[in-house]
């Protein structure tokens, strides 16, 4: 059983007085509220429940004066002040514990830099209140982060706001990959946004399967978003920040990536989504962990079945045994898992499984046209050069094959990108409705 946050002190552990007091100046300004939740999200470690009851006690430019004062004056802070506000809430030898290991960080603390690293990268810091901020983290608590360092598209309120987390192993089989990049490819046409944690294996082809289509995707790391990581991944994260998706980390520039840190990763991405999809995962596979938040944070979660014979499917085949998933196969038993009561997810219509339907229009327009129309998500909008790689085609091919869509009607331009047309509606006898004159 976790230990309590909120309790009374205990005899026996360690006082105020076991912290040596010392002088803290910090070289900015701790009262603005953007520098002082960037501080925290340097000075405390994700998931660190002691410092963010503080923070939410006190906020964060006033949780961060606490704690140069208490290392100015550890037995007159510690034991009366912002703490004798707390009551016997946060019990006093776990603060006293939480100060000494802030303590080192302080020194050489300035978030004036990793915002001006996160400036050259075009990126963007996100705050609790900031209305881009993701309401689903609320539900984490004192284990929120503090701040959200992001490239990539910046509001992840509504990026993430309809939402699939799709997890699993790294060291992922054929099958798990293949399955993968069905369900996100077709969530993503949907119009979920597939949310991972942009490691090998299964969250690369979830990542993968978005982008394919045309869809969003966003990629939780574990360590700054100045450094891609894995670096193999380096590319695909790179298209997911350029691509109308975000890459999204809760530690500033800098920072590096460990166990610990992924596996507090993996807390975000529960929160975050809408519902929880775990494709493969070994028994003790870190892919559980995130399963575990979703449950815990009563989250949908879904497993797909894999061989029993398989050991990157024994983890899913423990979680549907235990009853703590559902089993899904396939795009659409996802879609009925996640979503809202009463809310039907658009289904890509088809001549045959898997198979996109294709105007009559654009089936006499030649190969380029019927590549690039191939190439274009069901819903939302991609710019040129995905069109071009996702339809195999030169840059200059696919903007032709775009312009002889566009005189038919059948695509039109959105600012730097291209959508499909609206399909014009149909009378009950199969024509198209007509357009009532205008009154003169």
């Amino acid at each position: 059983m976790a230990e309590p946050l909120f309790e009374a002190p205990r005899r026996g552990g360690p006082d105020a007085l076991d912290l040596v007091a010392r002088e803290v100046r910090l070289p900015f300004d701790t009262d603005d509220p953007r520098l002082a939740a960037a501080s925290w999200s340097r000075v405390a470690e994700p998931g660190d429940e002691v410092a963010g009851a503080l923070v939410a006690h006190l906020g964060a430019p006033g949780a961060l004066g606490w704690l140069v004062e208490a290392l100015g004056d550890p037995a007159r802070t510690l034991c009366g002040g912002a703490l004798a506000e707390l009551g016997s809430q946060v019990a006093r030898d776990r603060l006293c514990a939480a100060v000494a290991r802030w303590a080192p960080r302080l020194d050489r603390l300035d978030p004036r830099r990793e915002l001006r690293v996160l400036d050259r990268l075009d990126g963007t810091l996100l705050v609790p209140g900031d209305p881009r901020w993701p309401g689903g983290l609320r539900d984490l608590g004192p284990a929120a982060p503090f701040a959200l360092w992001v490239r990539g598209r910046p509001d992840l309120a509504a990026t993430v706001g309809r939402s699939v987390a799709v997890v699993g192993a790294r060291a992922a089989s054929a099958y798990g990959e293949h399955v993968t990049a069905d369900l996100a490819a077709g969530l993503a046409e949907r119009g979920f946004t597939v949310l991972s944690g942009g490691a090998y294996g299964i969250d690369a082809a979830a990542h993968r399967g978005a982008l394919a289509v045309g869809g969003t995707t966003v990629a939780v790391l574990a360590g700054g978003v100045d450094r891609f990581y894995p670096q193999g991944n380096h590319e695909l994260l790179r298209r997911i920040a350029g691509g109308g998706g975000s890459v999204v980390s809760e530690v500033p520039p800098g920072s590096a990536p460990f166990r610990q840190r992924f596996l507090a990763r993996n807390r975000l991405i529960a929160a975050a989504a809408q519902g929880t999809v775990v494709v493969e995962a070994a028994w003790r596979s870190g892919a559980l962990s995130t399963a575990r938040k979703a449950a815990e944070l009563l989250r949908p979660l879904g497993a797909v079945p894999g061989p029993v014979t398989s050991a990157t499917s024994t983890g899913c085949h423990g979680l549907l045994r235990a009853g703590a998933a559902t089993c899904v196969t396939d795009v659409g038993e996802v879609v009925e898992l996640v979503g809202r009561p009463g809310e039907l997810a658009p289904v890509p219509a088809s001549g045959a499984p898997g198979e996109r339907a294709m105007p009559e229009q654009v089936a006499v327009l030649g190969d380029t046209a019927r590549r690039v129309w191939d190439a274009l998500p069901l819903r939302g909008a991609v710019g040129l050069e995905a069109v071009a790689r996702t339809a195999g085609l030169s840059v200059r091919s696919a903007l032709a094959g775009l312009g002889t869509l566009e005189q038919h009607a059948l695509v039109m331009p959105d600012g730097d990108r291209w959508r499909r047309a609206a399909a014009p509606r149909r009378a009950p006898g199969g024509g198209p409705v007509a357009t009532p004159p205008k009154p003169r």
